[in-house]
């Protein structure tokens, strides 16, 4: 069953039936809002590049960074599906995602930080139907959703962060705007939330 995450909002990332889980996804979606006005029908419906990132932190210090140009983190953990340029599903399924083997996570990584920026540099108010979502990799089974909604004159946000919890992981959704067309232009907003 999944759950439909509000801002801030933790839950914790332990199996239904006990135990822990092992690789999660995180998936993001999205469509480009339709244009509004006269000439609306008469124009092409503008390419939104969003990007999904993931920061793996120790502590306050980044360790080492998943994106578009660096597919799988430097132990192997943490791998990215690779870069969409214009959207589209946005209704379910995802555009792109990032998959985490949290088995093989580093001991001294307590943190990964996911964040989506609009690369091609539109507002969150040219996207429609946007969101992400954890999925248990070894069943498919959607467990949370986090809707990007609002709209906003925000570039990124910083979309949620799995940390560890004990001897598991637990997930909070943070969702907050930010500016920036580069997971770089996101760190200094992104360290508030660690």
């Amino acid at each position: 069953m999944t759950v439909n995450l509000s801002k801030g909002q933790q839950i914790s990332l332990t199996k239904s039936g006990g135990g822990e889980l092992t690789v999660v996804r995180m998936g993001l979606g999205w469509k480009s809002a339709p244009r509004k006005g006269f000439f609306a029908r008469m124009t092409a419906a503008r390419e939104i590049d969003l990007d999904a990132s993931a920061v793996l932190f120790a502590g306050k210090d980044a360790q080492d960074v998943v994106f578009f140009q660096h597919l799988t983190s430097d132990d192997g953990s943490v791998r990215h599906n690779g870069d969409n340029r214009v959207g589209g599903a946005g209704q379910g399924g995802d555009d792109e995602s990032i998959v985490v083997d949290l088995q093989r996570v580093p001991v001294h990584v307590d943190q990964i930080v996911f964040t989506v920026n609009s690369f091609t540099g539109q507002t969150f108010e040219e996207v429609d139907n946007a969101f992400c979502r954890l999925v248990d990799e070894t069943t498919g089974q959607e467990l949370a959703r986090y809707t990007l909604t609002g709209g906003g004159h925000h570039t990124a946000q910083i979309m949620a962060k799995v940390q560890r919890s004990g001897a598991g992981w637990q997930m909070t959704a943070i969702g907050a705007p930010a500016h920036g067309r580069t997971f770089q232009d996101l760190m200094p907003a992104v360290s508030s939330h660690l």
